[in-house]
């Protein structure tokens, strides 16, 4: 016997019992009840066990139930049972489905409602697990709701007051941080007013699928079920994938090993195994490095890596910049909660804060943990109005990815004109330490591949992270990021800064920016498509190409390159030109507003007077909040 069995109460069923066994003369020797447990597969039930030594011990003969389903719902087990009663020359008596094991015709009889009954079981499981889909892919999620998300109406939904936690989470993770580092860590600053942070903690929110909108079901089952997109992600499926791969690359060896600019990059071209790491030191006290697989004998320099990494060591830095300078302030802008859930979170947490203190007066908390409680929520209101202040600055700024362009044609300009001031303001690549260089790499770079000329190894190919190079890739797509081509000047083989097609007013409002730090100019020039160059005399007058783009969108009218020539844009500028702002610094900090669209640059040296926002995006805000 166990739980109450269509609408009869334990007693109740008890009562039938003992009346079913007076009629049929059977003598009661002992009661056993499973209450609360499913007869299911797999499921431990203790007085069943019981039951069942019970019988070996020859104490009773007859087992007595109210149905066949009270004792098992599965076939499988069912047989076992029959066996462990023929072995034991024991029998079952079922009150309402009158089964009565001790002929063969009564087995028979119970074998078919034994397969009707698993029929009915499976099919309502079928039932739920469809129902708890729909539930599923609707945001109705049935767990317990992780940190950074909340239940609303049955639903999971992001808590702003504690999302930015996640956050910072798989932010120090992607940058080299250990479980333990981050854990102590938030110890040290008491994060949400802990000092309790486990690795364990981290890991488990590091390999929640959730945060990237997904969910698995039956995680710990032989088949789970994985449901994708069923909530607002918190962090990118990008950068989710992203730490699962540094999780793999063990991210501890990285933190202690980090003068070796590409270990964990590295795997060996014969066995594929990550390569390990040394270096000897000279009486000079230069360092070299190696690399090295111990099971193929394979052992090379560092220099073998650096020679090749060379090409793209300038593009990685200003990757970096770009990336620092312009992707995180759009993404935040992109991604920032509207006003309005702020401010309704904001009330939600004052709510909250009003309860705590009534519970308190009441006598429900003690002054300890009043106290705890009320900094709990006070600090997450402070995060709160941060976040306000902040979302209302990105609404001030407005960055556009036009923005982005617009500053690297400055740049590029001001390396021209102001090239002792751009040097003392740009880092590049020597400047760096070798530990800044290795976390760069690490940063930017998934892995190495190598192969074998012989007996010696070369650089096959570098693979950078794709949740760096997709955004990159779709500005340049988009016309909004340059990128450096060689092209024919004139008789002389340069270089030159090419970006892909933009419509006309967008080139234009482009340039009339640029027109109120500098007297920048704009032609055309044909491209030739057979013989992939270009016919200008810029390298012979003293002028300076700016950047150079396609007139039409070739990509989609000549795919197959078909056409004999392209039109091209230019905006050059003349390089005896001066800078005739008053504020050198402007032209690094700032860029044109693209609200004030007048021309209003002139060679005499007047102050000039611009619509400007700077291009560092509230940093006193990003860095308390970050």
């Amino acid at each position: 016997m166990n739980k109450q069995e269509n609408g009869f109460s334990l007693p109740e069923q008890k009562e039938r019992l003992e009346t079913f066994c007076k009629f049929k003369g059977y003598e009661i020797v002992d009661y056993y009840e499973d209450a609360g447990i499913s007869a299911k597969t797999g499921n431990h039930r203790p007085d069943f066990e019981r039951l069942k030594n019970d019988i070996k011990a020859k104490k009773i003969n007859t087992v007595v139930a109210l149905k066949l389903d009270r004792i098992t719902r599965s076939i499988y087990d069912w047989e076992n049972l029959m066996t462990f009663l023929d072995e034991n020359n024991a029998y079952l008596d079922c009150v309402n489905d009158e089964i009565n094991t001790t002929s063969a015709n009564g087995k028979m009889i119970s074998r078919l409602l034994m397969s009707v009954s698993q029929n009915e079981i499976e099919r309502t499981s079928e039932r739920t697990k469809v129902g708890l889909a729909g539930a599923i892919k609707s945001g109705h999620i049935p767990h317990v709701a992780p940190l950074g998300y909340k239940h609303e109406n049955k639903r999971l939904v992001i808590d702003y007051s504690t999302k930015d936690i996640v956050i910072r989470i798989f932010d120090l993770y992607y940058n080299g941080y250990s479980y333990q580092k981050i854990s102590n860590l938030f110890n040290k600053e008491k994060v949400l007013g802990r000092d309790n942070w486990r690795d364990s903690t981290i890991v488990t929110i590091l390999e929640n699928e959730i945060y990237k909108g997904d969910f698995v079901h039956g995680k710990r089952t032989k088949q789970p079920t994985y449901y994708e997109d069923v909530v607002e992600p918190i962090i990118s499926k990008e950068m989710w994938a992203d730490c699962q791969v540094q999780k793999k690359k063990n991210s501890r060896s990285f933190q202690r090993t980090l003068t070796y600019l590409y270990l964990q990059k590295l795997k060996c071209p014969k066995c594929n195994r990550i390569l390990g790491g040394k270096a000897t030191t000279k009486k000079s006290g230069k360092s070299y490095f190696y690399y090295y697989c111990n099971d193929c004998k394979i052992e090379f320099k560092e220099k073998i890596i650096n020679d090749y990494f060379n090409q793209f060591i300038s593009e990685l830095v200003e990757y970096d910049s770009v990336v620092n300078q312009f992707f995180l302030p759009m993404i935040k802008q992109k991604f920032d909660e509207p006003k309005e859930q702020l401010e309704k979170e904001i009330k939600e947490q004052n709510n909250k804060l009003e309860r705590i203190k009534k519970a308190y007066i009441n006598g429900v908390f003690e002054l300890k943990e009043y106290n705890e409680e009320k900094k709990i929520v006070e600090n997450a209101i402070e995060e709160l109005q941060n976040k306000l202040e902040t979302t209302d600055c990105a609404e001030e700024l407005r960055f556009t990815p036009k923005d982005i362009l617009l500053k690297r044609d400055i740049d590029f300009i001001n390396k021209i004109k102001l090239d002792k001031k751009y040097q003392e303001r740009t880092k590049t690549w020597k400047d760096y330490t070798r530990q800044e260089q290795a976390e760069l790499i690490m940063k930017y770079v998934d892995d190495i591949e190598l192969s074998l000329v012989g007996n010696e190894v070369v650089v096959k190919q570098i693979n950078f992270r794709e949740s760096i190079c997709k955004p990159c890739q779709g500005l340049y797509d988009n016309g909004y990021i340059d990128t450096t081509k060689p092209m024919i000047l004139g008789n002389v083989l340069g270089s030159v800064r090419f970006s892909n097609y933009l419509p006309e007013e967008e080139v234009g409002e482009i340039i009339m920016r640029l027109r109120q730090y500098y007297d920048v100019g704009y032609a055309e020039a044909t491209y030739y498509v057979d013989k992939q160059m270009f016919y200008f005399n810029f390298a012979e007058d003293n002028s300076a190409i700016v950047r150079v783009f396609p007139l039409e969108d070739y990509y989609k009218l000549d795919p197959d390159n078909k056409m004999e020539t392209y039109k091209f844009g230019i905006i050059y500028i003349n390089e005896e030109d001066r800078f005739q702002m008053q504020e050198i610094d402007i032209a690094f900090d700032y860029i044109p507003d693209e609200t004030n669209d007048s021309v209003i640059y002139m060679k005499e040296p007047t102050p000039i007077s611009v619509g400007i926002k700077p291009v560092k995006f509230c940093e006193e805000n990003t860095e308390e909040t970050n």
